[in-house]
C-alpha cells in the first residue's frame, strides 16, 4: 500500500468514523473508510475488477462483501445479521469501485454511486441508518433515480465502454433489476 493510501496518512475527517455507515471510492477511499469496519461492502454494479481480487487489497480485518443493485437488499439483510452476530453496532464501509481513466486513475462511476446509495437505503429500512454525509447523498442519489436505475446502467460511460466492446445491453440491464439475487457474495469471512 502506498503512503498515498496508508490508512495512518488518512485526515481524521476523512475516516468518517464516529458513522456507522461510511462510503468512498476505490483504494484511497477504502484506506479511508475500511481499516476500522466490521463489514466492507465492495460495491461494483458492472464488475469493472474481479471481485475476490478487489477485496484482497482492501484493509482490514472485518467481512468483505459484494454488492450490486440487484443484491442490495439480500446484502443489508447480511448485514443486519452480522450485527446480530456481533451483538453491538456492526460498522459499515462502503468503497464504490468506480471506473478507470485511460491513464488507470480511478474515475467516477455513476452505476457505483447508484448501487452504494442502493444498500444504504436498504440498511436504513432495516434501522442502521446512521450514515456519514458520504453515504446519506449515494442513498438520495439512488432514491432519486430508483425508477431508472436499470436504464443508467447502459446510459452511463461504463455501461457504453461495455456494449462497445460487445456486451448485451439487455443482460447489462438486467444487472439493475433491484432485489432479484438473494445469494450474498462473501469475498472474505471476518
Amino acid at each position: 500500500m502506498s503512503s498515498q493510501t496508508d490508512p495512518s496518512t488518512v485526515p481524521a475527517a476523512h475516516r468518517q468514523a464516529k458513522y456507522q455507515v461510511r462510503f468512498d471510492w476505490a483504494a484511497e477511499g477504502a484506506a479511508a473508510v475500511a481499516g476500522d469496519a466490521d463489514v466492507v461492502v465492495w460495491v461494483d454494479a458492472i464488475e469493472d475488477r474481479p471481485a475476490q481480487e478487489a477485496a484482497a487489497a482492501l484493509p482490514g480485518t472485518g467481512a468483505v462483501v459484494a454488492a450490486g443493485l440487484a443484491d442490495a437488499a439480500a446484502v443489508a439483510q447480511w448485514i443486519l445479521a452480522e450485527q446480530v452476530r456481533l451483538g453491538r453496532r456492526a460498522m459499515v464501509a462502503l468503497v464504490a469501485a468506480g471506473g478507470s481513466t485511460p491513464s488507470g486513475d480511478t474515475r467516477f462511476a455513476v452505476e457505483d454511486l447508484l448501487a452504494a446509495g442502493a444498500v444504504v437505503d436498504a440498511l436504513a429500512a432495516l434501522g442502521i441508518d446512521y450514515s456519514s454525509p458520504e453515504a446519506a447523498a449515494a442513498c438520495a442519489a439512488f432514491t432519486g433515480l430508483r425508477g431508472a436505475v436499470a436504464h443508467l446502467l447502459t446510459a452511463s460511460a461504463s455501461g457504453q465502454e461495455r456494449i462497445a466492446a460487445g456486451a448485451d445491453a439487455a443482460a447489462l440491464a438486467a444487472s439493475g433489476k433491484l432485489g432479484t439475487v438473494s445469494e450474498v457474495r462473501v469475498l472474505r469471512a471476518a
